[in-house]
């Protein structure tokens, strides 16, 4: 028979018990039902197999102090439990190959190996909080508990009975907390019937001043009631009293209304008569403002002519005076000198000529101021008795005018 070969066997061995830790360690989580700490035992259990696992094959480096044990297969787990901790896996994954650490016929460097990275992936389901703080990893490895994973009877009977105790805690926790419940429940309810009395008491005061308000009401509305059909009996006599007055005034309206039909006409055709009289009237005002827009404009005209010929009149007259004056001068020089007394005969004599002409011009000029002026007051007057309703205006424009 052919010996195996022992470093297999431990391989073998090993898988298996990594098989077993992680298939109970999950087991046992979901029926826990609760986040795993570092004191759970599978958890325990759990990493002191997979201690062995990683330190199987590891070469040891000797130093001056002390042998030292390079692991970095623990850190590859922390990575697969943490995703936290990526950044050193990737640390430790640039360092040098596994031949390094290893011996050829460790357990890493075999197929069993992967099998085991294959079935940490199980562990998704579980979840715990470690805490690997101040840990020794140098230390010695644990030992593995093999009672975990060899189940007799009783055991099981065991098991059975931590399960059923475990359930009846947990309907015990639950009834209690439905008794806590139900305890505020009761309170709130104590507390509701409390307020619910003592409303109940206020409504039935307000009840019965309600009822009390009401049969004063019923008083009030039947004295009401009774002096309403007083009030009406009353009505019902000044409505009739009322019809007998104006069926009376109705009558005597009907007798008045020939005579007010009469005074209608009568009154329509005296307005109709004053109406074509206010018509004529005002035709007639009509045509008096249309002449005295004319006169106003000849008198405004006669103005204007009689300012100019006042103008001309002081203009001839300047010329007199200065005539009169060269013939004073005139006649002084002829008593000074005889000899030109002749030549001065002569223009004294045309100077003589012409004051005539002159005296006569103006002569002319008032006599046609006198005939402007006597033309002016006759229209004046024609006006004034033409329209005798203006008596008092026209008779102070003629008085305008003979000034």
């Amino acid at each position: 028979m052919a010996t195996k070969d022992p470093t297999a066997v431990e391989r073998a061995n090993l898988l298996n018990m990594a098989k077993l830790s992680i298939k109970g360690l999950i087991e046992s989580a979901l029926s826990f039902g609760r986040t795993l700490d570092s004191d759970y035992p599978p958890l325990q259990q759990f990493f002191v197999v997979m201690e062995h696992c990683l330190k199987h094959g590891l070469k040891v480096r000797k130093s001056f102090l002390s042998y030292n044990k390079t692991i970095w297969g623990p850190l590859e787990l922390v990575e697969k439990l943490y995703p936290e901790a990526e950044e050193i896996g990737a640390s430790v994954r640039d360092l040098p190959g596994l031949n390094e650490f290893y011996e050829y016929h460790a357990l890493m460097m075999e197929e069993e190996g992967a099998v085991i990275v294959g079935l940490l992936v199980g562990l998704n389901v579980i979840d715990a909080n470690l805490c690997v703080k101040g840990e020794d990893l140098d230390s010695q490895v644990g030992v593995i508990d093999f009672s975990m994973y060899l189940k007799n009877e009783e055991d099981i009977g065991n098991k059975e009975r931590n399960v059923q105790i475990a359930a009846i805690l947990d309907q015990k926790n639950y009834v209690e907390e439905l008794n806590r419940q139900l305890n505020s429940t009761v309170s709130s309810l104590h507390s509701r019937v409390d307020s619910l009395e003592k409303s109940n008491t206020k409504l039935i005061e307000e009840l019965a001043i309600a009822k009390n308000n009401i049969i004063k009401l019923q008083e009030e509305n039947h004295q009401l009631r009774s002096e309403n059909k007083l009030i009406l009996m009353k009505t019902q006599q000044n409505l009739e009293v009322t019809k007998v007055d104006v069926e009376t005034e109705l009558q005597t309206y009907k007798h008045s209304r020939q005579g007010l039909d009469e005074m209608y006409n009568e009154a329509r055709r005296q307005l109709r008569d004053e109406s074509q009289l206010r018509q004529d009237v005002e035709n007639e005002l009509a045509v008096q403002v249309s002449m005295k827009h004319e006169i106003e404009l000849a008198m405004k005209l006669l103005e204007k002519d009689i300012h100019e010929k006042q103008d001309t009149l002081i203009g001839l007259r300047q010329q007199l005076e200065e005539v009169k004056a060269i013939n004073i001068e005139m006649y002084q020089k002829l008593q000074s000198s005889e000899d030109g007394l002749k030549e001065k005969n002569e223009i004294i004599g045309r100077l003589e000529e012409k004051t005539n002409k002159i005296t006569v011009a103006m002569r002319q000029l008032e006599q046609s101021d006198n005939d402007l002026l006597t033309q002016t007051r006759t229209i004046a007057m024609s006006l004034v008795k033409y329209a005798s309703s203006d008596t008092q205006d026209q008779y102070k424009l003629v008085k305008d005018i003979s000034f």
